[in-house]
């Protein structure tokens, strides 16, 4: 699918000795980051920070030479003084060894990106692996307040859709709230450097058409334009990477779905798109997995109809001819 980057979450170092150099026998990172390359993709580790900090430098240099192209920091959950200089000390020590810095379990952003431009995104925000407790009520609020003021680690992706009134998941299996075309229109939305995949593969494999879009969408825009929207309750936008644009639309709970003709008035002159959406379907207002996946040609002018059920959602593609 072309997706760049495969993470290796907690357990690749043995758990309770906050050692990076403690290994579990079974995985050998020099191996998976040579294998890897051979494929184009680039492995990234996930450390809490407490471990990562004990001798950053050392860890830095070590998997830096394996091939190791990423750190994802977690559990800092705290912006005393120590822990802001944390921050700083780790991004600065990365970008020595060309690695890039996700963090994870960390306060909203304060402008180090700028600074250091292989910080790609931190958490600071309610987002899917709060599981049940991560709903579109609080999430239609995201794209105007904590992007705001810089990249944001969500983690969007999941699979398995309910609507609230019926939620229940378990893991491996885990479910998001909201529809799937709200869950992929997650990806145009909210803005990070660092976009994760948060389900499983084999759930991922089972749904093509959505993983193929999902691993299309860029993660740097050259423009974005707000074609609709209301605080708390409906967004719908643009944004264009190079010659192709995506559109993304998600709603909060309401009583009826919201209906809106969106005109391609962006579009330049002269050139023909092929546009494919993935929308709510006529039951995803009960059955939140229901989407129909459509595709046409459109130019400059021509109108897009867009409905969106409640916690639903809007998605598409518009790749230049």
């Amino acid at each position: 699918y072309g997706i760049e980057y495969v993470i290796l979450d907690e357990g690749w170092a043995v758990k309770g000795k906050a050692d990076l150099f403690n290994v579990v026998p079974e995985i050998d990172i020099k191996e998976l980051c040579d294998y890897a390359a051979q494929k184009n993709v680039g492995i990234v580790l996930w450390a809490g920070y407490w471990a990562f900090d004990k001798d950053m430098e050392k860890i830095c240099s070590h998997y830096a030479q394996m091939g190791v192209k990423g750190w994802k920091i977690d559990f800092m959950d705290r912006s005393d003084q120590w822990m802001v200089n944390f921050y700083e000390r780790t991004v600065k020590e990365a970008a020595k060894h060309h690695i890039f810095v996700n963090y994870h379990g960390a306060f909203k952003p304060a402008g180090l990106e700028y600074m250091y431009p292989n910080l790609l995104s931190y958490e600071g925000v309610t987002g899917m692996e709060q599981m049940g407790n991560c709903k579109p009520e609080n999430s239609i609020y995201m794209p105007f307040i904590r992007n705001a003021v810089g990249p944001m680690e969500y983690t969007p992706g999941a699979m398995n859709s309910m609507q609230p009134d019926n939620y229940s998941a378990r893991r491996p299996n885990s479910a998001s709230i909201g529809t799937r075309a709200y869950q992929m229109a997650l990806f145009v939305v909210f803005e990070s450097g660092l976009q994760m995949l948060a389900d499983n593969p084999t759930l991922y494999y089972k749904n093509d058409d959505c993983i193929k879009f999902i691993s299309s969408v860029p993660v740097l825009w050259d423009e974005t334009k707000v074609l609709d929207a209301k605080l708390g309750e409906h967004l719908v936008l643009a944004k264009r990477n190079a010659d192709n644009w995506y559109l993304g639309g998600m709603t909060a709970e309401r009583k009826e779905p919201l209906e809106m003709d969106v005109v391609l008035d962006f579009l330049p002159e002269g050139k023909t798109y092929k546009l494919t959406s993935f929308e709510d379907g006529s039951n995803a207002d009960r059955q939140a997995m229901h989407y129909t996946k459509n595709v046409r040609e459109v130019r400059k002018g021509d109108t897009v109809k867009i409905r969106m059920v409640r916690n639903g959602g809007y998605a598409a593609s518009l790749e230049a001819l």
